[in-house]
């Protein structure tokens, strides 16, 4: 991941703070702060599909953040103080989780549409669209995944040997 070419371009990276099935990504992060580029993880609505990238301040923020009812680390609905990314200007790379992966980029989340929605917001942005790269498993990647006509595939899945 760190190697790869559209991470080494980018400076402003929204990344997911993983939950113990998925890819780990704690040293991802702290390599985005290393480099000196901007961090920005989800903060998802749980009411809804709604989701915002709000941006970290240190690796060492990630401790101060408030753990949801999904076991999912992310900044507080009263945390007003932080940058989302939309607000200024926008994303070039969003490294995404998922349960499934198939070979044409399409992927199967947990089932709320919230990056899909988040994306959608982000070809608005004058900015446009990040480029997207799952991290995934190998036993991750299918023949197929079901997807509808709103699921935006990702640009390229990252996993073991691939």
């Amino acid at each position: 991941v760190i190697c790869h070419p559209k991470y080494q371009e980018s400076k402003r990276i929204a990344i997911f703070l993983s939950m113990p099935d998925e890819v780990q990504t704690e040293e991802i992060i702290k390599d985005i702060f290393k480099q000196g580029k901007e961090c920005f993880i989800p903060r998802y609505k749980p009411e809804s599909n709604h989701m915002d990238m709000l941006r970290l301040s240190s690796a060492e923020d990630i401790s101060s953040l408030a753990l949801t009812s999904w076991n999912i680390l992310q900044p507080s609905d009263d945390d007003s103080t932080r940058e989302e990314a939309l607000d200024g200007g926008g994303l070039d790379l969003i490294f995404m989780p998922g349960l499934g992966f198939d070979k044409k980029g399409n992927r199967l989340g947990r089932g709320k549409g919230y990056y899909d929605t988040y994306l959608e917001r982000c070809m608005k942005h004058p900015h446009g669209k990040p480029y997207m790269i799952a991290l995934a498993f190998r036993e991750q990647i299918c023949e197929s995944v079901p997807v509808t006509e709103n699921d935006v595939p990702v640009d390229e899945i990252l996993y073991e040997d691939c």
